[in-house]
């Protein structure tokens, strides 16, 4: 990154007094603010009837923006079609999966597949970027927001039913070849035509796995479409700016890798104590990080986001204090909205946009915090991002992260361990971030990747779980000259989900040296144990001309190595993880470090980042002389350090 991280804020305008807007502008650029993201709820006010716009408004708040040196991230309103519209279109809503319309009354009511909705979508997008599209302050535009929030990405209206159908025949080409693909001879589920397919919901059983997987590669495609439908018309009229979505935390819905290949930018929506508090972690995780967020949440994320779009990446959302959406919603701990701010820097994030500008005192988000008050005080958020912008200042461009561990994600094996868990809490997600969050506490710096990204130049490479392995994926794996670990249900289905013919891990065989006889999942308390460590949830059975590595008290096998390959035949503990990772840092030549508690590490070009997510003053380890641009080798919760390493 060339150029310091920008900081940026959400502001609604709309939503507030007009002869507040100047003041509001002036504060922004003063806290050290110089973009801000509007317009993405704003719908109803930019056309409150049909075909009648009014623009007024808008055009003054560009132009008091513009005048303060802001500038401005123009989204579209699609998120939030107005009521005039549903009622014009009323079967534009998505359906659940009984048959009922999710209504109007919040946001994101429509479906993905609804042609006249579609049409709509276009028509509002190109009346903003007709309008705005040369506006001097507009720099970059933000396309819907957060595409399936509120479990929105699965429609099972009339609407989806038929382009489902529309999709089947193109990618299957004839029924007999769906009939085959999906094993439909089984329980005499065959079809005769398209025409005859339903949505996969309300069976008196699970459906076929086969079809649900189609169905959510369906509706991930969808949600491509839709995007790119805006993604065009905003690079027509408005050449020369990026265009961005704003993805979410720990959400699989649809490919993410797909979509961002469309986008200059992918952006995401940081809240990791709502994150924390609303996925797995155990409740002694919960407590030790309620007013923190694991340490990994937001560096998972920007690692992943980063490898969604060419390695740009921004922060469109961050946590500046409590939320309101999680089961409890604590108040950070003071020094983490400038900690999350830092740490996005040290990842390599061009802007930082904190959400919101002042908390709402009405509606559904009254209980988010912003970095003002409803009164138009400062809250705590505020002063932390003027630190922030200080210490940015201070810091200047980081330059580029080492290429050190490739984690390789694939949204499609989330749809996979969705669709058929055989066993509770088994997440491909989960198993990928816990790998991660292992490599982390190594003090190594890791880059999430799609299977489809080149490897070289990497010291070391983890696949957590790989169940469809995509083509050419075998190849550039095989030709990959260093250590590489293998998850467990890898290669394990074909692209249709049923198993391969010599069994699992497939096409992986050759290169691992084994096969997988067979599976099975583990409940809480039947664990299996070895020396030092236990494997949980899922265990396999496997043969083959590998050598063992490490094996279950009982003799059976759990880490097998063929060359610089090894496969893990189970879900790992954390020590058994340790211990494999270390070993393979140790086979690639990179350092790894003991790390404190809660204490990560990041690097980025000349500078090391060190961030202090436990909940007590930690040291650092022992080290040459560090020449600390902020903080020191004793960090007090919520510190950071950044420090210039040698050439």
């Amino acid at each position: 990154m060339n150029t310091p991280m920008r900081l940026g804020v959400c502001w609604y305008p709309e939503q507030w007094p007009e002869d507040w807007w100047e003041e509001d502008a002036r504060h922004m650029a003063e806290i050290g603010i110089s973009r801000v993201r509007i317009g993405e709820f704003a719908w109803s006010r930019i056309e409150p009837e049909p075909g009648r716009f009014d623009w007024g408004w808008l055009d003054r708040v560009l132009t008091i923006l513009q005048s303060h040196g802001l500038g401005v991230v123009l989204g579209t309103p699609t998120a939030t079609p107005p009521k005039w519209l549903v009622d014009a279109l009323p079967d534009m809503l998505a359906l659940d999966e009984a048959g009922k319309p999710r209504r109007f009354g919040s946001r994101r009511h429509y479906c993905f597949s609804h042609a006249g909705y579609r049409a709509e979508s276009r028509r509002i997008t190109t009346a903003l970027a007709e309008r705005y599209g040369q506006h001097p302050a507009v720099v970059a535009w933000q396309t819907d927001n957060e595409f399936g929030c509120h479990d929105t990405v699965l429609s099972h209206s009339p609407s989806a039913a038929a382009a489902f159908r529309r999709w089947l025949a193109e990618r299957h080409g004839s029924i007999d070849a769906l009939n085959r693909a999906w094993g439909n001879v089984f329980w005499s589920m065959e079809y005769r035509s398209f025409d005859e397919i339903d949505l996969p919901t309300l069976c008196v059983t699970e459906p076929n796995p086969a079809h649900v997987l189609d169905f959510r590669r369906f509706s991930s495609d969808q949600v491509r479409s839709f995007n790119r439908e805006q993604v065009e018309i905003l690079r027509r009229h408005s050449p020369g700016r990026d265009v961005t979505h704003n993805f979410m935390g720990l959400f699989t819905a649809f490919d993410h890798h797909a979509l961002g290949a469309d986008l200059d930018v992918s952006t995401w929506d940081s809240y990791p104590l709502g994150f924390l508090e609303q996925f797995w972690f155990t409740e002694e995780e919960k407590l030790r990080y309620a007013r923190q967020g694991h340490p990994d949440i937001a560096a998972f994320h920007h690692d992943l986001y980063r490898g969604c779009s060419k390695g740009r990446w921004w922060v469109m959302e961050q946590q500046p204090g409590p939320v309101n959406w999680a089961r409890y919603n604590p108040s950070p701990l003071p020094g983490m909205v400038r900690l999350w701010t830092l740490e996005a820097l040290a990842h390599g994030a061009e802007v930082l946009s904190y959400f919101r500008w002042r908390q709402a005192p009405y509606a559904q988000e009254q209980m988010h915090a912003g970095l003002l008050r409803p009164d138009r005080s400062e809250d705590i958020g505020a002063h932390e991002a003027r630190q922030a912008a200080r210490d940015i200042a201070l810091i200047g461009p980081a330059g580029e992260p080492p290429r050190s561990v490739a984690l390789v994600f694939s949204y499609e094996s989330c749809w996979v361990t969705d669709t058929q868990p055989q066993g509770q809490g088994f997440s491909a997600l989960r198993l990928a971030f816990e790998c991660y969050s292992a490599l982390r506490a190594l003090g190594l710096d890791v880059d999430i990747v799609a299977p489809g990204a080149d490897l070289s130049g990497y010291r070391m490479v983890v696949v957590p779980c790989l169940p469809i392995i995509p083509a050419g994926f075998a190849s550039r794996l095989s030709s990959f000259e260093g250590p590489v670990l293998v998850g467990p249900r890898s290669g394990s289905k074909t692209a249709s989900f049923s198993i391969p013919e010599g069994l699992a891990p497939g096409e992986l065989q050759g290169l691992l040296g084994i096969r997988v006889l067979r599976a099975e999942s583990l409940r809480p308390g039947l664990e299996a144990t070895g020396e030092g460590f236990s494997v949980q949830r899922w265990l396999e059975h496997v043969e083959g001309e590998a050598t063992v590595e490490e094996r279950l008290d009982d003799g059976h096998a759990v880490v097998v190595r063929n060359g610089s390959r090894r496969y893990l035949a189970g879900w790992p503990d954390a020590r058994l993880a340790r211990r494999v990772l270390l070993r393979m840092a140790e086979e690639a030549g990179l350092a790894t470090q003991e790390l404190p508690e809660g204490i990560r590490l990041r690097r980025a070009g000349s500078l090391c980042f060190a961030f202090n997510y436990a909940n007590g003053p930690q040291t650092l380890p022992p080290a040459a002389a560090r020449d600390f641009l902020i903080g020191g080798a004793e960090l007090p919760p919520a510190g950071v350090a950044v420090w210039r390493t040698n050439p």
